[in-house]
């Protein structure tokens, strides 16, 4: 039972995770309003939680209820996986300190000045990033079925 509970709260975080990326991509552009560059804070925030909870969780997954260490460790569809969750991770450090640099003027009711090469850099990291969570997403189903044993 516990190692379904954790497989549940595994995906759940992932799916919160990965639809957070995609409300950014989708929700953001060059002339945001106040409300939306507030929500996509807001789900900046979801996007960091619901990481945590993917790594804590899957770790405990890997080390404790799932097919043990050992199996994922001599599998390289697992060590993909976490490839492409660190490069997911270090491609979402800069939306996140762009996104967090908005504070000081959304507390004032202005929006935050952002170029055009800012927009589109920010636009393709988020797609970058959703690139990472299929490449993720392949390696996990072939993992779990012991494809890529070395």
């Amino acid at each position: 039972m516990t190692s379904a509970i954790m497989a549940f709260l595994h995906h759940l975080a992932a799916f919160t995770l990965t639809g957070s990326i995609l409300y950014e991509l989708v929700a953001f552009h060059k002339d945001l309003t106040l409300a939306e560059a507030r929500r996509i804070q807001r789900m900046d925030i979801v996007y960091g939680i619901s990481a945590a909870i993917v790594l804590i969780v899957g770790l405990l997954r890997v080390f404790n209820y799932e097919k043990g260490a050992p199996f994922y460790a001599q599998n390289l569809f697992f060590w993909t996986k976490m490839a492409g969750f660190a490069l997911v991770a270090l491609l979402s450090i800069y939306p996140t300190i762009r996104f967090l640099s908005w504070i000081k003027s959304l507390a004032k009711n202005e929006m935050p000045q952002m170029t055009d090469q800012e927009v589109s850099r920010i636009k393709l990291i988020l797609r970058l990033e959703m690139v990472g969570i299929a490449i993720i997403l392949l390696s996990a189903a072939m993992m779990a079925r012991g494809v890529g044993m070395l």
